[in-house]
């Protein structure tokens, strides 16, 4: 018979909010000061969206990430005093 492993215990939540954020890590590949870090953004689309928003980005020569990450850049630029 095999044991077990032992029980992990569960992790409180820091109690600084700002800390809840995983630090970035630099992209390898990129030699882009502003692409070194990113953070992933999930969202939920209907596949009809997803499909559409696929064929634009093929259209335009781009990949889906490039092109959702300029359309956000240009909805939400940076504020005055915003810290990257």
């Amino acid at each position: 018979m095999t044991q077990r492993s032992p029980k992990r215990a569960f992790i409180a939540r820091p109690a600084d909010p700002e800390r809840w954020i995983k630090a970035s890590a630099p992209r390898p590949n990129s030699n882009d000061d502003a692409a070194a870090f990113t953070a992933r953004l999930t969202i939920d689309i209907t596949p009809e969206l997803r499909g559409r928003i696929k064929i634009a980005a093929f259209q335009h020569g781009l990949t889906v990430a490039d092109m959702l990450r300029d359309l956000l850049a240009r909805e939400f630029p940076p504020a005055e005093g915003d810290h990257p």
